[in-house]
């Protein structure tokens, strides 16, 4: 059995009926700027450097004060002399004057003689060189020879020798213990864990009740230096099948620990740890607790020497309850960082180790550049959590001592020496109750083994049934003892209490205890804190949603409601004077759905300022479809009904003169239709995506923001969207599809400008209208996409957008024909306008009105034609007789010269004459005679005049 004090040594319990065992090193590091440089290992051998990687062998030349390396033999052979070493402050390694090697092991089953004792020299392992000298306990007697000696070849020179039982023998039989204890060295733990050890077996030995036919004796060993009971390492069954301590693992702090967190209710630790195996272990053990617990290592740091970077890892990484795993001179060096990087005070919380010095933060130490009042700044509030090795209460145990009795007795054979100045005095009560331990186990054992014919003086490590009675009773182990109440857990380490203490101004205060085999934990509840109570275990964040301003909401909610009063005012205006023609050349029944489309969309102003603020979340993807239904329904109603319109206008007057005719005659049917169809399709669109995917809550996180004020505390800002998820492609469908609708809206719009229709009088306002509703979706659509994040302005931009949009295209559509039907007066329809002036006009005489005046700019036309083809001819007849008059001077001049006269043919004069309804030309002095061939077809009478008999008084009427 193994004790010994967590992380400083303690002495070494070993029981000859457990197997071998292999501890891991405890290194006490202490670093000065010197340091030692890197020695040979052994021939077959090798160096183990503890906590560095492979990568830092090959690199580092000098090793630190205080480390220590250890040597390793390869194959069969194993380590003599000493197989640590240290390095000293002043360059060199420890026992430099002892030689290590790697030798041959003999086997190890001569060195171990059943009913007997085996003493070896030198000692150490059995390797060459070695002499074992056997003898029997009293009632036995050697058969064999007496001594062996292992030979250059790894074997023994003389069969090993068989201890009889001595059937005349009748004194009580002896049990012998071996232990090794440090009673020199670095920490000599042995000078009061050896007088403990003592006094337990004096008072066993003295008890009739306890192993009655057997007396405990003691061998022990100054080990010279302290193997570590306290590693985690030490659990592991499959290594250390029967392994037990009294001193409990350094994993015992982690229930204490992880109980803490939970009582202050904290859910995130950190840790900085030094790199050595039983710190390492121990962390690996509370990162498997927390995790049991729902409690997270966020970060997790461990150093070699300088633990600089680290810490500022753990500030840079917000770490606000830390762990520390480290021995007391790395402790000044965190603490002296911690200040620097002000990593202490109110957000903080430290942990540490409950066995340094209580004044460790106040002695000078050459390798930190911080003065004791710093550190002692940086060190207040920490806790720290140490095994308790006395028991706090007046319980008499299975000694019938109290811990208290137990100390007088100890200080009384230790003769009076100061307590602080005798190692070991502080685990003292673990040496005590481990000694009585193994002595309740043997003696639970010895009924069990009789039964089936074994005795305690039978035991040998090949004998199973012995083993695993023994095993057994050491396992169910349970009593009181002067360190506490004694059990073990599954893995044979002790089961105790923890201390729990505070800095609070400068010393160390009781603030509760935790009783590990209970789960119990006492809280005295004077725990004492620099900030108002135990800080957050991070940075507090407080969750903020944005919402819409309401002034904003209700100021456009206003806007929002007069439009829609507008609109309702327009939509009556337009049903009731229906019958007006005026009204009815202006396709009344698209007009009143484009006043309902308006006030849709206006009524999307609403929901769209709906939030989080008005309406539970889980209604809340309700108001995103009906915004999303109301805006598109709006949308297609509204504009739809404009731009069929257009479209219809831009059809008819656009196309040639023969497909013109064709479609001037309006079938309302087909408006309709066309409006049918761009609302089905958003209708269709709008339900596809509502079944495929409908919308839904998302939350939008903001950078973290701080408070106003000392708090400690940061506002994660969240906002509330309605989104799908492919809202991006869905969006995109929309708005390309609507987009497109638009700029084909403004084309038609455009080319229809300056076209004049009575079938649809308001055609040039449509236009302004699609021109404003276009340019403003083109516009909001991208802008409030960026603005996304910004409630307030997308609010704004969007339903100012919709409101203007709105009361413009109203104000457009409906506004003229008021103005018009107020300033002349046609408010009758055609029925009241008969009665009133008893007048027999109807609708086919107004008609026929029309139909004249359409014909009579017709016949302008074609009067306009021929006027100009009559100015033609004239020019071309003046041009014919000034080339006749030509003609004939020169032949009269030759006839003067050669000739008789000759006869000059006399036209008919009415050839000559100009069309009917025309004046007559000036007369010429000198009338000459003309021949003017094809002269009938210029005059021609057209068809069109003969048929409607366009003499003067017709055409004094068709221009009027």
């Amino acid at each position: 059995m193994i004790q010994r004090s967590s992380g400083r040594g303690m002495a070494l319990f070993i029981l000859p009926l457990f197997s071998a065992m292999f501890p891991s090193l405890s290194v006490s590091a202490y670093n000065t700027s010197a340091g030692c440089a890197i020695i040979r290992p052994p021939r077959d051998g090798g160096i183990r450097y503890r906590g560095l990687t492979q990568e830092q062998i090959r690199s580092v030349q000098v090793l630190p004060v205080d480390y220590e390396i250890e040597y390793i033999c390869r194959g069969n052979r194993v380590i003599t002399g000493p197989k640590v070493r240290k390095c000293l402050p002043n360059g060199t390694w420890t026992d430099l004057s002892q030689h290590s090697r790697c030798l041959l092991l003999c086997p190890r089953m001569w060195t171990s003689l059943e009913n007997g004792l085996v003493s070896s020299w030198p000692l150490g392992p059995p390797v060459e060189g070695t002499v074992l000298h056997y003898s029997c306990l009293p009632g036995f007697i050697l058969m064999g020879w007496n001594s062996s000696q292992c030979n250059k070849m790894g074997k023994w020179d003389m069969p090993k020798p068989v201890c009889h039982y001595d059937r005349h023998y009748k004194g009580k039989k002896k049990l012998y213990i071996g232990a090794l204890f440090p009673m020199s060295g670095g920490w000599p733990g042995g000078q009061a864990c050896l007088p403990a050890a003592q006094m337990a077996l004096n008072l066993v030995n003295k008890r009739s009740d306890i192993l009655p036919d057997y007396e405990l004796e003691l061998i022990h060993y100054d080990s010279m230096l302290s193997y570590g009971s306290s590693s985690p390492a030490l659990s592991n069954r499959q290594r250390f099948p029967t392994f037990f301590r009294t001193h409990p693992s350094a994993t015992l702090h982690n229930p204490t620990r992880v109980q803490l967190f939970q009582k202050w209710k904290w859910t995130k630790i950190a840790t900085i740890q030094q790199t050595t195996e039983v710190f390492t272990s121990t962390l690996d053990d509370l990162e498997e607790r927390v995790k049991e617990a729902g409690i997270e290592i966020s970060v997790r740091q461990s150093f070699l020497t300088d633990p600089a970077v680290a810490v500022k890892n753990l500030k840079r990484q917000d770490a606000r309850i830390i762990v520390g795993l480290f021995y007391e001179t790395e402790a000044r060096k965190v603490f002296c960082e911690v200040y620097k990087e002000k990593l202490y005070g109110k957000k903080y919380v430290w942990f540490l180790i409950g066995w340094y010095a209580d004044n460790w933060f106040k002695i000078k130490d050459p390798s930190i550049n911080c003065t004791v009042e710093q550190m002692t700044e940086a060190v207040e509030g920490h806790v720290t959590t140490e095994i308790v090795m006395l028991n706090p209460e007046t319980v008499r145990g299975a000694s019938n001592l109290t811990s208290q009795e137990f100390l007088a007795q100890l200080m009384s054979k230790l003769g009076g020496k100061n307590p602080e100045e005798t190692g070991g005095f502080q685990e003292a009560p673990l040496a005590y109750d481990a000694v009585w331990a193994l002595a309740l186990a043997l003696n639970k054992t010895v009924g069990p083994l009789k039964t089936k014919g074994h005795r305690l003086e039978d035991f040998n490590y090949n004998n199973r049934d012995i083993t695993s009675e023994i095993y057994r009773a050491m396992n169910t182990s349970s009593f009181e003892g002067v360190s506490g109440h004694v059990v073990f857990d599954a893995q044979g380490s002790r089961m105790a209490w923890t201390l729990i203490e505070q800095l609070q101004g400068g010393s160390y205060k009781k603030i509760g205890y935790y009783d590990s085999t209970k789960g119990n934990l006492s809280w005295y509840g004077n725990d004492k804190w620099i900030g108002p109570g135990p800080p957050a275990d991070q940075t507090v964040v407080i969750e903020e949603f944005r919402y819409l301003s309401q002034k904003l909401f209700v100021s456009v909610s206003v806007f929002a409601g007069l439009g829609v009063l507008l609109g309702i005012v327009c939509l009556t205006f337009n049903i009731y004077n229906s019958n007006v023609r005026y009204i009815q050349n202006s396709q009344p029944y698209l007009n009143n759905m484009t006043a309902v489309g308006c006030m849709m969309a206006l009524a999307a102003v609403f929901p769209l300022g709906i939030d989080g603020l008005h309406v539970h979340r889980r209604q809340f993807p309700v108001i995103c479809q009906f915004r999303l239904w109301l805006l598109g329904l709006g949308f297609s109603l509204a504009y739809g009904s404009m731009f069929t319109k257009i479209w219809w206008v831009h059809t008819v007057f656009t196309k040639k003169d023969e497909k013109k005719d064709k479609r001037k005659h309006l079938e309302p049917w087909k408006l309709y239709a066309t409006v049918g169809v761009l609302l089905s399709i958003d209708i269709l669109s709008l339900m596809i995506w509502q079944i495929v995917d409908p919308l839904h809550i998302t939350v939008e996180k903001f950078t973290r923001e701080a408070p106003k004020g000392d708090l400690d505390v940061l506002i994660q800002p969240l906002l509330e969207h309605c989104s799908s998820e492919k809202m991006n492609t869905w969006l995109g469908v929309v708005y390309g599809y609507k987009g497109l609708l638009l700029l084909l809206g403004i084309f038609l719009a455009y080319e229809t400008k300056s076209i004049s229709t009575e079938k649809i009088n308001d055609h040039r306002a449509v236009g302004m209208a699609i021109y404003n509703v276009a340019v403003l979706c083109m516009i909001t659509a991208p802008v409030t996409m960026i603005l996304s994040s910004q409630q307030d302005a997308s609010f704004a931009f969007a339903s100012l957008a919709i409101v203007f949009s709105v009361y413009i295209t109203l104000v457009v559509l409906f506004v003229p024909k008021m103005r018009r039907l107020i300033t002349r007066g046609e408010w009758q329809s055609d029925a009241q306008e008969t009665m009133k002036t008893g007048s027999s006009t109807n609708n086919n005489d107004e008609e026929k009105s029309r139909q004249l005046e359409r014909e009579n700019k017709e016949l302008q036309k074609i009067i306009q034609e021929k006027e100009e083809r009559v100015s033609e001819l004239r020019n071309q007849l003046s041009e014919r007789q000034a080339l006749r008059s030509r003609r004939r001077a020169s032949t009269i001049t030759n006839q003067n010269h050669s000739s008789p006269p000759l006869a000059i043919f006399q036209s008919d004069p009415r050839s000559l004459a100009p069309p009917p309804g025309y004046p007559a030309p000036t007369s010429d002095p000198h009338p000459i005679a003309q021949s003017f061939p094809n002269s009938s077809s210029l005059y021609q009478p057209d068809s069109k005049i003969s048929r409607n008999n366009c003499h003067t008084s017709r055409l004094q009427l068709l221009y009027k």
